[in-house]
């Protein structure tokens, strides 16, 4: 067999090290730039994902939870578009619109993490809802009037300026990005066998003195079944009961501006930021609201937060990262028999009352109730809060 005796010719001396460490160089540099390139591209398409799957093409005003949320547990976030298009048109129901595709991850029973723990000087200082972020994204300019029934499922009504109220018996209905001042008992009525009521960036306030409760209205969104409501991102005012319901999803909204007034019963109506009367067929979620109670026990005012037994025991809440201050008290925990009452991250506020409400911060709290946790709760000053 015949060897191969061909060799390569020697490179000059010198020459042949900083030749190939020059190649090498200019190889890493060029893989370098085309890394950057691919990253890039790929980064803009996900941009462009994400604006997309935003109501406002905008990711960044896409509302979100506080820091010390997980995944699952309760969080929500309004994604793909609600387009203006339930109608009037001068009759008392509204005609459907495409669907809406603001999606929600269904709330869980985990307390979040974590979450502010003071000292706050005022909600907008720790990022809790204000007035400024909540609310229409945009000013609602198709302006309807009366007192609406609803009853087509799939229903959106989006940018409305509502004088008036919505009487719901459909289901999966979203309100969004609309404003409704309302004369009525209620903003926003879900009737019982009905489910998927969602209430994302609007406005919801009365006129006092002009409601049907000898003057007063009473509910600004009130659920009337055993299905969860959402509401989130709204800005809430007037209402005695607020936010009302056994069951719900209730995230980043402002509720504030109670209006006192003594109702057809000739007592002074009971005025709370969010009511539960116990009795509720799932779970209810109150996490990173601002609620204010801001009148006097004399003129009504009950509790920021109120988890009363009153139809029922109350079982399976999770009230989680809010701002809450007023109130005779600022919490009524349910009282006894209550499960499942969990109180994790909340700053109690003294802007109205030293003790955050008249006569202090919680009132039948049942320590001893399965499932009941009270955690990392603190004043505006960053102290500890421990049920008496």
């Amino acid at each position: 067999m015949r060897k191969n005796t061909h060799r390569t010719a020697p490179a000059p001396a010198g020459r042949s090290g900083p030749r190939r460490t020059a190649v090498r160089v200019l190889l890493a540099v060029l893989g370098l730039v085309l890394l950057l390139v691919v990253a890039d591209a790929l980064g803009a398409h996900l941009d462009e994902h994400s604006s997309a799957n935003c109501p406002t093409g905008d990711a960044s005003v896409c509302g979100s939870r506080p820091s010390g949320g997980t995944p699952g547990s309760g969080a929500a976030t309004a994604t793909g578009r609600a387009t203006p298009s339930a109608r009037a048109s001068g009759s008392t129901s509204a005609s459907p619109s495409g669907s809406a595709r603001a999606s929600q991850t269904p709330g869980g029973s985990d307390a979040a993490t974590g979450g502010p723990t003071g000292p706050c000087s005022s909600p907008a200082a720790c990022g809790f809802p204000t007035s400024a972020t909540t609310g229409p994204r945009s000013t609602p300019g198709n302006r309807q009037s009366g007192n609406i029934t609803i009853r087509t499922d799939g229903t959106v009504i989006s940018g409305w300026d509502l004088t008036g109220s919505l009487d719901i018996y459909a289901n999966d209905v979203t309100v969004v990005d609309s404003s409704i001042t309302s004369t009525n008992w209620w903003g926003v009525n879900l009737r019982s066998g009905y489910h998927g009521l969602r209430v994302l960036h609007s406005r919801i306030t009365g006129v006092p003195g002009k409601g049907l409760d000898n003057g007063g209205e009473d509910y600004a969104v009130s659920n009337m079944g055993t299905s969860s409501v959402e509401v989130g991102w709204s800005d809430i005012s007037v209402f005695g009961d607020a936010l009302s319901m056994g069951q719900g999803d209730l995230h980043d909204n402002y509720v504030h501006d109670l209006a006192p007034f003594v109702n057809l019963s000739g007592q002074w109506q009971h005025l709370d930021p969010v009511i539960s009367d116990g009795g509720g067929a799932g779970e209810l979620v109150i996490r990173h609201n601002t609620l204010l109670d801001e009148a006097t026990v004399e003129r009504g005012a009950s509790a920021a937060v109120g988890l009363y037994p009153d139809t029922g025991t109350v079982n399976n809440a999770l009230v989680d990262s809010n701002w809450i201050a007023g109130g005779a008290y600022a919490l009524y925990g349910g009282g006894p028999g209550s499960t499942g009452i969990r109180v994790t991250h909340n700053i109690f506020s003294d802007q109205f009352h030293p003790a955050c409400g008249t006569y202090g911060i919680v009132a039948y709290w049942n320590a001893g109730g399965t499932g009941n946790l009270w955690a990392d709760n603190t004043t505006a000053q960053g102290k500890p809060v421990t049920p008496q």
